[in-house]
């Protein structure tokens, strides 16, 4: 969506309050010996309290609340018995929808001590999202975000998951223009003020080859290496971004 008034705009920014508290509730909530079940649920507690849904089980009839993706799982992770253990990397990815109006983030949580790795993993899919911040604004192709993010991964040595970005957002969750994690020649759609996206680079440790577990959600690495994901839904203006799921 693009926005238009200050309505729709306090509209936005109500639903991405929503997302940042479930998302702090799950990050409290993850530690070992505890179930992805039971950090989803610490996560859906927090959106009926504030009179939100979630959005991937409205829309999509995803079978969970919230998307819990453990190591080599991408993303699209369903919540279930799976026991988190010291050293886990740990993908919470909330989308909710309030008053008509969807925001969706996404972070990457250490369980405990993790390998030197998997924390230079997690440190530079943040960074990678720092630094598209930079060249989110107005009157910028859209896919200047996915050469910034890139550049920085494979600086780091690691990989961009080319079949999986960012996207427009506001009324429901997948929305245009997509947002590559790349320099997509194909994604030359001027960014305008008011445009509302998500921007997330979505990378691995080895060859970001991905591809669709049995369960029919789940996304994993082809070569099992382990992988991160940091999301914010954002609105473009002509100045910096504005963070409307961050803390």
């Amino acid at each position: 969506m693009s926005i238009k008034s200050a309505a729709e705009l306090a509209g936005m920014r109500a639903a991405g309050l929503v997302v940042r508290r479930t998302l702090d509730a799950m990050k409290r909530a993850v530690q070992a010996g505890i179930t992805t079940a039971e950090v989803d649920e610490a996560g859906a507690q927090v959106i009926r309290a504030n009179g939100a849904q979630a959005a991937p089980a409205m829309i999509y009839k995803f079978p969970g609340v919230n998307l819990i993706s453990v190591n080599n799982e991408v993303v699209h992770g369903i919540p279930g018995s799976r026991i988190l253990a010291e050293g886990d990397l740990v993908k919470l990815d909330v989308t909710v929808e309030k008053d008509g109006f969807i925001a969706d983030a996404a972070e990457t949580v250490a369980v405990g001590k993790v390998s030197g790795e998997k924390r230079r993993l997690m440190a530079c899919a943040e960074r990678a999202f720092t630094k598209a911040m930079l060249v989110a604004r107005a009157g910028t192709p859209v896919n200047e975000i996915g050469r910034v993010i890139e550049s920085e991964v494979r600086g780091s040595g690691f990989f961009v998951i080319r079949e999986l970005g960012g996207h427009g957002i506001g009324r429901t969750i997948h929305e245009q223009p997509s947002v590559p994690n790349y320099a997509d020649p194909a994604a030359r759609q001027i960014l305008t003020e008011g445009l509302v996206i998500t921007v997330e680079p979505i990378i691995a440790a080895r060859s970001g080859k991905v591809f669709l577990g049995a369960d029919g959600w789940t996304v994993l690495t082809k070569d099992r290496g382990n992988s991160a994901h940091y999301e914010h839904t954002i609105v473009i203006t002509k100045g910096g971004p504005i963070l409307l799921t961050a803390a």
